[in-house]
């Protein structure tokens, strides 16, 4: 691959990957946690983001030797266009 091709090639990556974004656990007090996850684009619908929050959620209680239970969970309606993208948030308390 030719280093004009490899450039373009990150260069498209990063703009792709770099718009997708994820929180992490947040404390929004009372022992309650947040975690909100978007997807980059609309095209891969929600797939995985449940399951992605619902295990960001469990390891961070795992760790506490707890589990996790979920106080609400909320995600975004399709049509994914617009910059209406797959959207996940979870909030959760370690119990």
């Amino acid at each position: 691959m030719s280093i004009i091709k490899f450039s373009v090639f990150v260069t498209l990556a990063s703009l792709v990957g770099g718009c997708a974004s994820n929180t992490g656990v947040i404390d929004a007090g009372s022992g309650r946690y947040l975690i909100e996850q978007q997807q980059a684009t609309g095209f891969p619908g929600l797939g995985n983001l449940r399951a992605e929050v619902y295990a960001e959620a469990s390891a961070f209680c795992a760790v506490k030797g707890r589990d996790f239970s979920i106080v609400s969970y909320d995600e975004t309606e399709p049509p994914y266009i617009l910059g209406n993208y797959p959207r996940v948030s979870l909030t959760f308390e370690c119990i």
